[in-house]
């Protein structure tokens, strides 16, 4: 069942978005050679409690961090570590952050010192395929139309998009339905109603689409050992198309 939300609800949940979105911010200026994603974690959970929020995925199935932080060829949920970063990677920091009861979840893909022009295209593209699919997330549509909408334009550009993760909807918890996929045909799966609170979040491979999960039962990586990006927001669903609830402004 999908869950409508009030305008008091997405309310409270755009105030934990611009706690994320700060969080992003300040994260962006971290982000040079020989940092490691251990410290940017514990920055995280730092200034999560500054700021009376607490990141929601610790503790989530046993998750043990503050954020995942996928390196290079990780598609998703990579644990922090303690290995410096070096110049020519690439860093998708993915949270989920809780403010008085109210969840928004954003993942942003950050470049390590200076990177390969088809690295910069494939964040480009990916960052651009995130906002194709926002726009097609208007009252009406169906949610296909967004995958869709990502889809072709992500393929148009001679990258792949990631089958086995989706967004998905979120309120009080994290995950909620609508499942929310990256591909597939417009005029399918649910209709988009006022109310409805949901990520979009795509996942962009250089090389081809499939991947494989590490030992540790978390990380996804490239089955081809490409690069691979990432791009989330949290949107509302409003009588005047979707709101961002994630937006970190003009940096964005």
């Amino acid at each position: 069942m999908i869950v409508l939300k009030s305008a008091r609800e997405i309310e409270k949940m755009k105030e934990a978005g611009k706690v994320l979105a700060s969080t992003h911010k300040e994260i962006r200026k971290m982000m040079q050679p020989g940092v490691t994603t251990w410290e940017i974690d514990q920055f995280v959970e730092r200034f999560l409690k500054e700021h009376g929020a607490t990141a929601e995925q610790k503790g989530y199935r046993g998750y043990e961090y503050a954020t995942c932080a996928s390196i290079n060829d990780e598609v998703c949920h990579g644990f922090p570590r303690k290995e410096a970063l070096k110049s020519g990677d690439i860093v998708t920091i993915d949270m989920v952050v809780k403010l008085n009861g109210a969840l928004a979840d954003s993942a942003w893909t950050y470049t390590v010192g200076d990177v390969p022009e088809e690295t910069v295209k494939l964040l480009q593209v990916t960052k651009e395929s995130l906002y194709r699919g926002i726009e097609a997330s208007v009252p009406g549509n169906r949610i296909g139309d967004i995958g869709h909408a990502i889809q072709t334009y992500v393929e148009s550009a001679g990258f792949s998009v990631v089958r086995e993760f989706i967004g998905h909807g979120i309120g009080s918890v994290i995950h909620e339905k609508p499942d929310v996929p990256h591909f597939g045909l417009p005029g399918k799966g649910a209709r988009i109603k006022e109310g409805m609170v949901f990520t979009i979040e795509p996942m962009v491979n250089i090389g081809e689409w499939p991947t494989k999960m590490d030992d540790n039962g978390w990380t996804a990586r490239t089955m081809d050992g490409s690069l691979s990006a990432q791009y989330e927001h949290t949107i509302a669903i409003t009588k005047d198309g979707p709101v961002i609830l994630t937006d970190q402004g003009e940096e964005d």
